[in-house]
Formats: structure tokens, sequence, C-alpha cells
């Protein structure tokens, strides 16, 4: 127990090493002797903590070569692989649960602030940014820094990927009223403390949306379509060649 306790304890100084840039991704860690001798174990524990690092992901052992640090990053195109469908819905899981869990503990201050959004919100007076704040202030009534941190995520992925933009821009911009008193049903909620009903008004609102960008997209196939259509009508139109 005791070697398998420093193995992982190697580790965990290597990773913070890695992650902290002193072995940037491409680079090659120090030979197995020396690293040995840095961290004050036996080259065993070494090789122990090397394999795990491998199986992590972290590096890659080339024999006769040496042990690389891998780029473990997600790459740009699996995030671009993520729809305005599929974040909706992930949306609409967490921050249906988010919300429930905040009815239990939301105080009157962040009430407050959350009616000081929807005021925004009908002004006009940057309805995107009061939405922002609006679903952030529920994340934080939480007290779960892990929900804060996921939902976060989810505005950047939308704030961030052209194509989710350009999706959520078309239904956003032509539904305003809709927005306002879905987001208004879900402070009613939370103001009665009722958990189900906070629930199911977050449900509503994202179940809107995703049916509004489904309409979307099929008017956008729609188009498409008929564009295709009336560019192959008039290549094969004999109008033009004996007119």
């Amino acid at each position: 127990m005791k070697n398998r306790r420093m193995f992982w304890h190697i580790v965990e100084k290597i990773e913070a090493q890695i992650d902290a840039g002193r072995y940037p991704p491409g680079s090659r860690l120090p030979p197995e002797r020396e690293l040995a001798e840095n961290f004050d174990v036996s080259r065993p524990t070494i090789r122990e903590a090397i394999i795990a690092l491998e199986v992590r992901g972290r590096v890659e052992v080339k024999v006769s070569s040496g042990v690389y640090v891998l780029d473990n990053q997600p790459q740009q195109s699996e995030v671009q692989r993520i729809s305005a469908f599929e974040l909706t819905q992930a949306r609409a899981l967490v921050e249906g649960e988010a919300a429930a869990l905040a009815a239990l503990s939301i105080t009157d201050e962040e009430l407050n602030s959350l009616n000081d959004t929807l005021v925004a919100m009908e002004n006009d007076d940057e309805p995107e940014k009061a939405d922002r704040e609006f679903h952030s202030i529920i994340a934080k009534a939480t007290r779960n820094n892990a929900l804060v941190l996921s939902i976060q995520h989810y505005w950047k992925l939308r704030e961030s990927q052209p194509q989710i933009i350009s999706s959520y821009k078309s239904v956003c911009s032509s539904s305003s009223h809709d927005r306002l008193e879905e987001h208004r049903r879900i402070f009613t909620a939370l103001q009665a403390r009722d958990s189900q009903t906070a629930r199911a008004a977050m449900h509503g609102h994202f179940n809107r949306l995703i049916n509004a960008l489904f309409e979307a997209s099929e008017a956008k196939a729609l188009e498409e379509i008929k564009k295709k259509s009336s560019e192959t009508r008039d290549r094969y139109s004999i109008t033009h060649l004996v007119g």
C-alpha cells in the first residue's frame, strides 16, 4: 500500500508540472533515472507512475525514444460537433434540476437580482446579457459549484461556436416576448420556493426553444431545397435556348 500511494503521489506531481507548462505537449519527460533522483524514489516507482500517466492519456511512451507529453485538451473539431439542439437539451436537463435545487435555497437578495434582470429584458436593455445573468443567479443559488461551472461552460459554448450563435440568434430575436414570459414563470416558482414548478417552468422554457430551433432548421432546409430546385429548373429550361 505504501508503494501504491507513492506511485500515485508521483503521478500527481508530474501531472501538476505538465499542467503548469513545465513539460508542454510534444516535449519529452526527463529520463527515468533523472525522474527517480528528482522525486527521491525508486526507478520501479517511476515506471509505475509512467504507466498510469499513459493510461490517463497524459503521455505516450515511444520505444527507444522516450516519454512524450500529449495534448489532452479537447480539439476544436470535437467542440464544433456540438449542435444547438444538443446544447439546448443538455441545458434543459441540467438547468431544470438547478432551478429545482435553487428554489430550496435562493435568498431574497438573489430574487431581487433576478427581478432586475426581468426588468432589463422587458426594457430591451441588453436582453442577452440580462438572460445570461438570470440563469447565472439561479446557478449560484444552488450552492453547488459543480452546477455553476457546468452552466458557465454551456454559456461559453453558446457564445463561442458560430453554428450555435447563428441558430440561437434566429429564434431569440423573434421570440423576445415568449422568452420574457417564460423567465417570469421561472421567477414566480422560485419566489414561491416551489421546486417542482421551478423545474417544470425551466423545462418549458427550453422545450419552446428546442421546438423553435427545429422550426427554423426546417424553414432553412426548405429554402435550400427551393433554391436548388430553381437553379436546376433554370439550367434545364430551353427558354434561353429558343428565345
